[in-house]
């Protein structure tokens, strides 16, 4: 990650000093199991507790640019520093044990970070669709006005699909926390199962059952294709904040620093900067989902194809979907709501949103559903082409008039009613209903 978006959690999380510290503890708890099944002598296992408990990175760097191989490097730079006692360290072990255990143990971390920043995001939505569960605005499709709903009931749609990402989050992050110890091609043939269990034990990871010479690659795809859901779900609401803080819309703002400058050119532009930067990362996550599935497919039982990619893909996917995560609630959490620019908005067509439920109206009476429904089209094109309200044009029209009266034309444009059901999502969701006079 660019300094630019890095979280500093997750960097530390990523960092050389902490990899190879990690590295530095597998290979000491598997000589602690090795000395407690009787491998390893007693005076022997003592140098190694006392003396393996540092990587001096320096010299990591400097074995490797001659060895061209950076387990080996690490080895040889912790094994020098000791005796005859180093002989036992990676004993039974093949690289990708170290490799792939490590890595469960940072990629756990890491999700649990994005996890938490998702857990805060989720309850800004849940806010959000409260605080505005009675802010009526029209609710559009294809772009046009369609009918009225909420903002808080746009929100409960955000809140709901954040919830399931943080199912799928908490699910992949299980996943992917699996090591192995079993040596090369994962036979256990010089590495006893009871060893690996021990070391992933101490680590706090579940064991591949089967493994090759490599966990299995479908978890760490799992990982990344949760991200990019995540990422599809984190575009989807920065996309609406986008449209809504368009000039000709101007019902939601995307918060705007005293001493922010929107444009260097033009000094009256507020820009949703916040909201199209969460919109570009989207695109990383689903690129690096693609780097997750293709990594699935290696030869026999292990080739190294994967591992130039994942020495990217890993901190920048976790990074992105961690910053993009917590910007994103940082922007909700400062979102300022016009609610009588919706209101405004909402009365732009003089009612025309209301043009199902007349057609309804009249079907309930009798009307042929074709007949009504080019009765009302009538109406709202005759209304768009002349200053006459909508309300006028159905009063007028004597084919609307021989199925529904005034009264019944007020009642089927009334607002209140049309927002009553939405009690019903907030009741599945588990949240308290909107407050309505119907309900």
């Amino acid at each position: 990650m660019i300094d630019r978006y890095a979280l500093p959690e997750l960097r530390e999380i990523f960092s050389e000093q902490r990899r190879l510290q990690l590295w530095l503890k597998i290979e000491v708890l598997a000589a602690e199991a090795l000395h407690a099944a009787g491998v390893i002598p007693d005076d022997d296992w003592e140098r190694i507790r006392r003396g393996a408990t540092e990587v001096d990175i320096g010299r990591a760097h400097e074995i490797e640019r001659e060895s061209q191989h950076d387990v080996l490097a690490f080895l040889r730079s912790v094994t020098e520093r000791l005796g005859p006692e180093g002989r036992w360290l990676h004993y039974g072990l093949t690289s990708s044990d170290v490799l792939d255990t490590a890595t469960a143990v940072t990629l756990r971390d890491a999700t649990a970070i994005v996890e938490a920043e998702l857990g805060r995001l989720v309850e800004v939505a849940r806010r959000l669709a409260m605080q505005h569960r009675a802010t009526p605005m029209v609710g559009r499709s294809h772009g046009i006005h369609a009918e009225p709903i909420t903002f808080g009931f746009k929100a409960a749609g955000w809140y709901a699909e954040l919830t399931r990402d943080a199912g799928r989050i908490a699910r992949a992050r299980e996943g992917i926390g699996t090591g192995k110890i079993s040596g090369a091609v994962g036979t256990h043939a010089n590495v006893t199962a009871e060893i690996e269990r021990f070391v992933c034990d101490a680590l706090g990871l579940a064991v591949d059952p089967a493994a090759t010479q490599v966990v299995s690659r479908d978890r760490h795809a799992e990982l990344l294709t949760t991200l990019a859901i995540l990422g599809g779900t984190l575009e989807r609401i920065a996309t609406e904040i986008r449209h809504l803080q368009r000039t000709e819309v101007g019902e939601a703002f995307e918060p705007f620093g005293a001493g922010q400058q929107g444009s260097s050119a033009m000094p009256h532009k507020r820009n949703p900067v916040l909201a199209e930067r969460v919109t570009g990362m989207a695109r990383l996550l689903r690129a690096d989902a693609l780097v997750g599935l293709e990594n699935m497919a290696l030869w026999h039982e292990r080739d190294i194809s994967h591992s130039s990619a994942e020495r990217f893909v890993f901190e920048r996917s976790l990074g992105v979907a961690g910053y993009a995560t917590r910007t994103l609630a940082t922007l909700l959490d400062g979102l300022e709501v016009d609610g009588e620019r919706m209101r405004r908005n909402l009365d732009l067509l003089g009612g025309m949103v209301y043009s199902e439920a007349l057609l309804l109206a009249m079907v309930a009476r009798g009307a042929d559903r074709q007949q009504a429904y080019r009765l009302v089209q009538a109406a709202a094109h005759r209304s768009t082409a002349s200053d006459t309200g909508f309300r006028a044009e159905l009063l007028a029209d004597e084919g609307i008039a021989r199925w529904l009266s005034p009264e019944e034309i007020d009642r089927a444009m009334d607002l209140e009613h049309h927002l009553a059901g939405i009690s019903a999502s907030y009741r599945a969701l588990g949240i308290d209903p909107p407050q309505t006079e119907e309900s």
